[in-house]
């Protein structure tokens, strides 16, 4: 026997399928929102910092990032030593705003749910005179 929320609900209605997993995964949705704060892009050790990675665990994040070409990542002869910038790309910027889109219905589904579960208050006694 179907409920009748089930009853009511469009057809894959709470399948969210717009969440990305290349996305989804907590490093890289870091490693994104990170980059999204900063248009002109950061270097790796602030992204280390930013996102408490290993230098091993952001690499191979990024790794999977480029892939899917959500970020550039250059590296350039800086005073000392190379440098390393990753920036968000165009595409990657979309992406991951199409993203939150979807999880922002996910917040505002299971909040609605949560209201929907949240008995009333109870009122006060009346007061006796």
């Amino acid at each position: 026997m179907k409920s009748r929320n089930a009853e009511r609900a469009p057809p894959h209605r709470f399948s969210y399928a717009g969440l990305d997993r290349v996305i989804h995964e907590r490093a890289r949705l870091s490693i994104l929102a990170s980059l999204l704060a900063h248009p002109q892009g950061l270097t790796f050790r602030e992204l280390l910092q930013l996102c408490a990675l290993t230098d091993g665990n952001l690499n191979r994040h990024l790794q999977v990032l480029q892939l899917a070409r959500l970020v550039t990542v250059t590296r350039a002869l800086g005073p000392g030593r190379p440098q390393t910038t990753c920036r968000l790309t165009a595409a990657g910027r979309k992406r991951l705003l199409e993203y939150l889109e979807v999880l922002e219905q996910v917040l505002r589904d299971a909040s609605h749910a949560r209201q929907a579960d949240v008995p009333p208050a109870p009122r006060p006694a009346p007061a006796r005179t």
